[in-house]
């Protein structure tokens, strides 16, 4: 689990910070990453992972701005959709407005509520989080664990994942966006055998395929991107995508 924490009242900061770190060591949470900010653009140039397994607890007043924290909530959607938010905020009228921005937020937690209460919505909140990590994935996502980075994204989106030219990362490529992260393409497919190697440089989804070019060798996608094969995988390949159409 990533846990994120948006709020620019230090002492609002250090109350929050408090709560969930007493949570995390109450319940023994595992947190891989936990930030906190003062700033928006802080916590959305720190942002590298996808998944359920990320966290962001957000205020919705930054300096004065009434809905700095849903501008915020709405950037971190766009580049995850499986990301989970919760408000933690004394602007808890502004919940109808959230619907709004398609933010799809978990939960409205008021900073004026009694402390017990407070402190037991946080950590439903976590809770959640937790189930969700929980229950079996693999038939439905494509979820990377690695020394520096952890990738979930819906396997049916996947489409193909190449080396990067920053040393030692990768990119996915999936139907909604594209993502950067550490790792090496012989860890994916050690951790997610649906997946094919074709080309030193690119593992696909033979799922989404939806033309492979034999005398070229490029393989075409569903949404129209493409990828290079080697001439040693090619035959392999087409049997592969054979199989699935069997």
């Amino acid at each position: 689990m990533n846990i994120f924490i948006l709020e620019d009242n230090f002492i609002q900061q250090t109350r929050i910070e408090n709560i969930v770190k007493k949570i995390l060591f109450e319940s023994k949470i595992e947190c891989r990453h936990f930030e906190v900010y003062g700033k928006p653009h802080q916590l959305l140039e720190n942002i590298s992972e996808r998944g359920s397994h990320q966290l962001f607890l957000l205020d919705i007043e930054i300096k004065d701005d009434d809905q700095r924290g849903l501008d915020v909530a709405r950037e971190i959607r766009k580049r995850d959709s499986q990301a989970v938010i919760a408000f933690v905020t004394t602007h808890s009228e502004f919940m109808p407005v959230s619907f709004e921005y398609l933010v799809s937020a978990i939960d409205f937690i008021d900073k004026e509520l009694p402390e017990p209460t407070f402190i037991k919505r946080i950590e439903n909140v976590i809770s959640s989080v937790c189930d969700n990590q929980g229950r079996t994935v693999s038939e439905d996502s494509f979820v990377f664990t690695g020394p520096k980075a952890q990738i979930q994204v819906p396997f049916k989106d996947l489409l193909y994942i190449e080396t990067s030219t920053i040393a030692h990362k990768l990119t996915l490529y999936s139907k909604r966006d594209i993502v950067e992260f550490y790792g090496q393409l012989s860890e994916i497919i050690e951790q997610e055998p649906r997946l094919f190697q074709c080309h030193r440089s690119f593992i696909v989804n033979p799922y989404n395929i939806s033309l492979i070019d034999k005398e070229n060798r490029v393989v075409h996608f569903q949404n129209g991107s493409s990828c290079i094969v080697s001439r040693l995988k090619i035959r392999s390949l087409l049997k592969v995508v054979e199989r699935l159409h069997d």
